[in-house]
């Protein structure tokens, strides 16, 4: 009889295998590529969070934070009282009623106190007005009026100027003034400011208006 022969050990199906060295190299190499690939990653959104933050931080400065100089005018005016000489006695005496206007186009308040605007004849001084105090709105324009006696009376050359002026009828006129105020973007940042005004203007005496205004 043949002898008997135990059947040899089966290995089972969900048995380990060990890992040869080869192996374990490759899954050590794939999982550093993966840690690499994440770090890379990561690095590349801080980036461009970086540069958006940048771009916003420069936008912000050019248009929001940039700080304009306000824009301070003659708009027109009326006149009471128009009085006004002859050639021959040359002179006048006016009441004008002028509306003038302060223009900010900053994202800001602009806060001024008050100052005086004068007005000139040919270069001598005819008249002046109080500007009073104020608070203009960010990006708004405050209009206001100022009442100024004009006169001759402290003229005491170029009566022959004034007669041939008063011939053409056509009085020259120029107001200058300068606001010197601060603008508040925030309740911390300011900024001085110093807005001048720098008019020239005609009266006509037929008409009693004033016309040619040009502000620079």
């Amino acid at each position: 009889m043949a002898a008997n022969r135990s059947p040899a050990p089966l290995v089972a199906a969900n048995s380990t295998r060990p890992r040869s060295n080869i192996e374990e190299a490759a899954v050590e190499d794939y999982s550093g590529e993966l840690r690499r690939k994440k770090r890379i990653k990561y690095l590349l959104y801080a980036v461009a969070f970086v540069i958006f933050q940048t771009g916003i931080i420069v936008l912000f400065t050019q248009t929001i934070m940039k700080i304009k100089t306000p824009r301070f005018r003659m708009v027109s005016a009326t006149f009471d009282n128009f009085t006004v000489g002859t050639p021959s006695s040359p002179s006048f005496d006016l009441n004008m009623n002028a509306q003038l206007g302060v223009k900010n186009t900053n994202f800001g308040n602009f806060r001024y106190p008050s100052t005086t605007m004068y007005l000139y004849y040919r270069g001598s001084q005819v008249g002046e007005a109080l500007i009073p105090k104020a608070n203009v709105g960010w990006r708004t324009t405050r209009k206001f009026d100022v009442v100024v006696k004009l006169s001759s009376a402290n003229l005491t050359s170029n009566s022959q100027v004034l007669a041939d002026d008063i011939n053409a009828g056509v009085l020259p006129i120029t107001s200058q003034s300068d606001l010197r105020g601060k603008v508040r973007l925030t309740f911390i940042f300011k900024k001085k400011k110093s807005s001048k005004m720098n008019c020239t203007m005609d009266v006509f005496t037929a008409t009693q208006q004033l016309s040619n205004i040009s502000c620079k």
